[in-house]
């Protein structure tokens, strides 16, 4: 288990909202917490402590008013630790260089890759051509409809047609280097992580998947290394105290080592 730490940009300012809760309609969602330092600060101090691979998430569409101000704020994080986050939020194989040349180690993609509910594989394939498999993170980020984990795209906010499990992992694996996974359903929420969906994941042995959504004690960190076989890596956004919840970062560091 690793911890992959995460920088959520929405209307220009790094927020941790409840992932649920998000429109694009009104650029709203419920805050749990708006940062007074911006992206290039935690950057700085991801990149201190030589913590990789975490993920810069821009929360706006590219039509919001604010887009301009978001994506100023990733481009400014990357640049203040090149090669050691991940960049997503709106990328397309039109852009996608625009964020590894100012210093994405990878790119994160959900919504391109999905068209009327289906994986649009044409678009997968004009996006590996831009950047290469080594270089492309898929975010398969989920809801739980009917028993089912539904990959949901959009910022979350429209299902698709397609179930996660051990099936769609295989045949999306030859195409990425790694999987993002949110649950979105207990997302900024504080109210423990999604065990079935860990328990799916963690009985996949293929690439490095990173698990996102309602850690918010050690507790929680014990039970998804021992559900997730150790090879489940973790992201911790409204609990942590550098967003103004109770687990120390320096403890978490402490704890996946």
């Amino acid at each position: 288990m690793e911890f992959r730490p995460c920088i959520d940009i929405h209307n220009g300012c790094v927020k941790q909202i409840v992932g649920s809760s998000l429109k694009d309609a009104s650029d709203a969602a419920a805050e749990n917490f708006i940062a007074g330092k911006d992206a290039a600060y935690y950057a700085c101090l991801y990149k201190e402590h030589h913590i990789k691979n975490g993920h810069v998430i821009m929360l706006n569409h590219r039509q919001s008013d604010y887009y301009e101000a978001t994506k100023e704020q990733a481009l400014k994080a990357l640049a203040a630790y090149p090669g050691g986050l991940q960049a997503g939020g709106g990328i397309t194989p039109e852009n996608a260089a625009q964020y590894l040349e100012a210093g994405a180690s990878h790119v994160i993609v959900t919504s391109y890759v999905f068209r009327d509910g289906r994986i649009d594989f044409e678009n997968l394939h004009k996006l590996m051509k831009e950047t290469g498999k080594e270089k492309l993170v898929l975010d398969l980020s989920c809801r739980l409809k009917n028993e089912s984990y539904y990959i949901v795209t959009d910022r979350w906010q429209k299902y698709t047609d397609v179930i996660l499990n051990h099936k769609t992992l295989d045949e999306l694996s030859s195409y990425c280097n790694e999987f993002l996974i949110h649950a979105v359903d207990v997302e900024g929420k504080a109210q423990g992580i999604e065990t079935g969906l860990v328990e799916m994941l963690g009985a996949w042995n293929g690439i490095p998947v990173t698990y996102a959504g309602g850690v918010h004690t050690f507790e929680d960190l014990r039970k998804l290394r021992e559900i997730g076989g150790g090879r489940i890596h973790v992201t911790i956004g409204s609990a942590l105290d550098l967003f103004g919840g109770p687990m120390k970062f320096e403890d978490i560091l402490e704890f996946v080592r």
